[in-house]
């Protein structure tokens, strides 16, 4: 009856005798590397690569170029790991090989590669697919660029649509529903803070005068630039938005009615002072 030892078994019987007669006789290649790919100690399989690099000192220079990345993953893994790729090989240039990081102890690895014999068919069906998986790679590069750009996109729309829906189209303050909810915060932190605030309501004289006498192009001109100029000379945190047709409403945190009224008569002053270009025509505005 003949004995077949399990692996297991035939691990512990080989680690308790002639490991370095079995490391010398096997083909394939064996090396015991630092956990950032340094040479410790190698089998005379693998003297066929150092020959070729003497002065290497790292098991990656043995790989060929584009396949060194592939290393430096499996080395940072706590598990073995398994993958085809290329070394170098003295006198008969590149050959595929089969190659196995086991980690052992003292965060050291021990690097496996067995050569990969193929026939022409195979190699020929093995860089068939090599080239697909490069193409596969592009086009998902491709794909994911195209992805983010459209996210990029997207974002950007929501944003133009939210700014838009709080935005009168006209003049560019802040609509009624905005500078409404505006004035509703203004007051709920007035109130809790025990803080002044004071409002303004503006609005243009005889305004429907100006659309009867030259229409509603120059009349909406005319909104324009005086929205402008209740923008840029009203202060900061100063909120202003269009309330109604020809109506402007000026929030005013932190402000006394006094001080309100003083801007109030800055402002009426400003665009009184101001004339209005509306096209070929120039007109006096005041408020």
């Amino acid at each position: 009856m003949v004995y077949n030892p399990s692996m297991k078994e035939m691990s512990k019987i080989i680690a308790e005798h002639e490991m370095e007669i079995l490391l010398g006789h096997i083909h394939a290649k064996v090396v015991l590397v630092e956990s950032d790919g340094a040479l410790i100690s190698w089998n005379p399989a693998f003297e066929a690569c150092k020959k070729i690099s003497p002065s290497a000192n790292k098991l990656e220079e043995f790989f060929t170029q584009k396949d060194r990345h592939l290393l430096a993953p499996n080395l940072s893994r706590k598990t073995q790991n398994r993958w085809f790729a290329e070394l170098t090989l003295d006198g008969a240039g590149v050959v595929n090989h089969d190659c196995l990081i086991v980690p052992v102890s003292n965060e050291r690895f021990l690097f496996i590669a067995e050569e990969v014999k193929l026939d022409l068919d195979s190699q020929e069906i093995i860089e068939r697919l090599n080239r697909k998986v490069k193409l596969f790679q592009i086009e998902s590069e491709f794909t994911k660029k195209l992805a983010r750009n459209k996210q990029i996109e997207m974002e950007s729309v929501m944003i133009q649509a939210n700014e838009l829906a709080q935005v009168d189209a006209l003049t560019f303050l802040l609509n009624r529903r905005m500078i409404v909810r505006e004035l509703q915060g203004e007051i709920l932190r007035a109130q809790r803070y025990d803080s002044p605030l004071s409002i303004s309501l503006v609005d243009i004289d005889h305004f429907k005068k100006i659309n009867d006498a030259y229409g509603h192009l120059i009349g909406d001109e005319v909104l324009r630039q005086v929205a402008y100029q209740l923008r840029d000379y009203s202060r900061n945190p100063d909120a202003v938005g269009r309330y109604g047709g020809e109506e402007f409403l000026i929030l005013l945190p932190n402000t006394k009615s006094s001080a309100a009224g003083e801007q109030a008569e800055r402002l009426s002053k400003r665009v009184r002072e101001t004339m209005v270009d509306a096209f070929e025509h120039s007109l006096k505005v005041t408020i």
